[in-house]
């Protein structure tokens, strides 16, 4: 069917013709897509979504309401799990509006269903390289602030986070997209701009080279510390870095690496002579994957956030009439523990200040606290 963009958009406008479907057609997606008797794959990412969406609400209740964002590191982690609890829930509605409900979509529906996705996914991502700034700021440039104060540059780079990510997952919404320009249309997304998938990858790229260098950084200035000290427990605070970076880069890059290569090798070609290595469908789901892995990477590694998970576990199962006597004293437990703990990190802040006076930042790393 050769129709020229003019007429095209006239067909649209006189909705004589199934634009998604034309789109589908002409790139070559719909002949690369999955049928509908592929019932394992519906099932495994709907059961993926579930399993994000319970994670993540469990550690965002537990953080809220044991924690209650005291601290910088608390704001960071209810945002990570906010916005993958997002992912989780826009991962699921676009599960559901896929197959056949997919042509009887308007293409602003469509955007709206793709564009959910890709902001929240975004808003994941950039959660990860704000984290990974602020344990920097704290680890390593030693930045003297009040607790108040650190609050509050978190929160307001939270806010940049949600904003930039919400831009960007608007843009095909707004006008960036291929509509009735095929030979610019994305093969694996026929409805996108390839030009857009670029630019989505870019920063992509530059977020996971930032949390890569941040972190790099971080463990690199640790371990000289620990070998100028010689002092054991510097040695395993050293050891347990090593092994956080390496779990949070290995599960980033594993996940989102397929779909980086899938998406790169989409938009290098016109459609519909590009074929993708990989199914889309899978690799996505492998990357919303990470927003399952990152409740036990970032928040359970926490000694905090596991008692408030105990504590959150605990009641449930006392409002389910299930008798956990441990439940109250858990209570207390995560309330006395901060306590205790804010006051300790008071009394390592003026230690560690006098201490600056005499000994470079280097040598005093290791002893901020890295949660």
């Amino acid at each position: 069917m050769n129709l020229t963009s003019n007429q095209c958009l006239e067909l649209v406008s006189k909705q004589n013709i199934n634009i998604i479907l034309l789109h589908y057609n002409l790139t070559g997606r719909l002949n690369d897509r999955p049928n509908d008797s592929s019932i394992p794959l519906k099932i495994t990412s709907i059961l993926i979504s579930l399993l994000i969406i319970l994670e993540n609400l469990s550690v965002l209740v537990a953080l809220l309401r044991f924690l209650r964002l005291r601290r910088w590191v608390h704001c960071c982690l209810a945002n990570i799990a906010f916005s993958d609890l997002l992912a989780g829930i826009s991962y699921l509605l676009n599960v559901c509006l896929s197959g056949e409900i997919t042509f009887r979509l308007t293409p602003q529906q469509w955007f709206l269903r793709e564009g959910l996705l890709f902001t929240t996914l975004a808003a994941s991502t950039f959660s990860l390289f704000i984290t990974a700034v602020e344990r920097y700021c704290t680890m390593v440039a030693l930045v003297s602030e009040s607790r108040s104060r650190k609050v509050l540059r978190a929160q307001g780079l939270i806010i940049l986070c949600w904003v930039l990510a919400a831009i960007v997952g608007s843009l095909p919404l707004l006008g960036w997209n291929c509509l009735c320009h095929i030979e610019t249309c994305s093969s694996l997304l026929p409805l996108y701009s390839r030009k857009y998938i670029l630019f989505s990858l870019g920063l992509l790229s530059i977020s996971l080279i930032g949390i890569i260098g941040f972190y790099c950084t971080i463990y690199y200035l640790v371990c000289c510390n620990a070998r100028r000290t010689a002092v054991t427990s510097q040695s395993r605070r050293a050891l347990h870095l090593l092994q956080t970076i390496l779990i949070i880069l290995g599960s980033f890059v594993l996940c989102w690496t397929p779909l980086f290569v899938n998406l790169l090798v989409d938009s290098s070609c016109t459609p519909p002579s590009c074929k993708s290595p990989l199914g889309l469908e899978w690799v996505l789901a492998l990357a919303v994957l990470n927003s399952g892995l990152n409740p036990l990477i970032y928040s359970l590694r926490s000694s905090e956030v596991r008692k408030a998970m105990a504590a959150f576990f605990c009641c449930a199962c006392t409002m389910a009439g299930i008798e956990v006597r441990s439940c109250h004293k858990q209570g207390l437990d995560i309330t006395s523990g901060s306590s205790n703990e804010s006051s300790l990190r008071r009394k390592s802040s003026v230690r560690l200040s006098r201490a600056l006076s005499f000994r470079s930042p280097v040598t005093s790393i290791s002893s901020v606290p890295s949660q």
